[in-house]
């Protein structure tokens, strides 16, 4: 009886685990438009997964700094993060800075990632990068979750 009730409990014990620590890693996320992210992101936020990022995280991407909390982030040595001002389609198909629009992403940022931004210019049609020493300085290390699931696809 004793052994039964010791692998239920081991069971239960790992069904659990793996529903508190599922993760969702980003590896080669270029962005794309504001809205989707937002959207993509608050599901992220409500579901309580922790976020890995393994790689390029750019544009849009950087919105998951603010919609996911703090804690429930975490950066490799490979993250990289890439700012720049949000734009629309000009009137002759080229890129125009979005005034407003690149305001409402700055405000998504956590405190210490604004001053970061703000430090080299702020938000600006030039891509700048948050990477290495810098990053690790402002999210916690996730060494061993990022190998555990380095062959896996970005499930987001």
């Amino acid at each position: 009886m004793k052994l039964i009730t010791g692998v239920l409990a081991a069971v239960l014990l790992l069904a659990g685990m793996g529903a508190s620590h599922a993760v969702v890693r980003i590896a080669d996320d270029r962005g794309g438009r504001i809205g989707t992210y937002v959207d993509k992101y608050q599901g992220l936020r409500t579901s309580g997964e922790t976020v890995i990022i393994d790689g390029l995280c750019a544009s849009a991407c950087t919105i998951v700094l603010g919609a996911v909390p703090h804690d429930r982030i975490c950066v490799t040595s490979h993250a990289n993060l890439g700012f720049h001002a949000a734009w629309d389609f000009g009137a002759n198909g080229r890129a125009i800075t979005n005034p407003e629009a690149t305001q409402m992403l700055y405000s998504m940022y956590p405190p210490a990632v604004r001053r970061w931004i703000a430090a080299r210019g702020g938000l600006t049609p030039r891509m700048i990068f948050l990477r290495g020493k810098q990053l690790q300085a402002l999210y916690k290390p996730c060494y061993l979750d990022a190998q555990a699931s380095a062959n896996r696809p970005s499930s987001r």
